[in-house]
């Protein structure tokens, strides 16, 4: 096995470790909690700017705003969010948490976000951007390739 190859099954195992770690997380929140990562990542979001609506929140979970209506009104049928109109704007409707997901938030495990956000956001700039070209790479030369995973959280796929 030559140099490249070794190097080429070292990235894959980080990738193994990256995906499994995320696995771990994700199954810890349902456990602990009954509701998805990305569930929880939306009610800690509202958490921290109630009275925020759709379109904001789905730009904050970089996912599409279709999808973040789903998941949003999952959460209302289960009673975990609220939606209330804006009494200046009736077409406005603004989200806010209910006691029982902040009970929920409060015994979450680990980042509401999730780890893999909280790990990027962490890193330096330049090790971001650098990332990011490399993973840009890497998705360039996949033979299978499905775009409109992007707009997904993580916990969806």
């Amino acid at each position: 096995m030559n140099d490249k190859d070794q190097l080429s099954l070292q990235v894959l195992k980080k990738f193994r470790i990256i995906y499994g770690s995320i696995r771990q997380q994700f199954r810890e929140v349902e456990q602990n909690c009954g509701v998805t990562g990305s569930q929880l990542w939306i009610i800690r979001e509202i958490a921290k700017t109630p009275d925020i609506g759709i379109s904001v929140l789905a730009e904050r979970l970089s996912i599409h705003q279709s999808t973040c209506s789903l998941l949003v009104e999952k959460l209302v049928t289960r009673g975990l969010i609220n939606k209330q109109r804006s009494k200046a704007d009736q077409r406005r409707v603004g989200l806010c948490i209910t006691e029982e997901s902040a009970n929920l938030l409060a015994k979450a495990p680990g980042p509401a976000e999730g780890i893999l956000p909280e790990a990027l956001q962490a890193l330096p700039e330049l090790a971001l951007q650098s990332l990011d070209s490399a993973l840009f790479e890497v998705i360039g030369q996949l033979h299978v390739r499905d775009d409109k995973h992007a707009d997904l959280p993580l916990s969806e796929l």
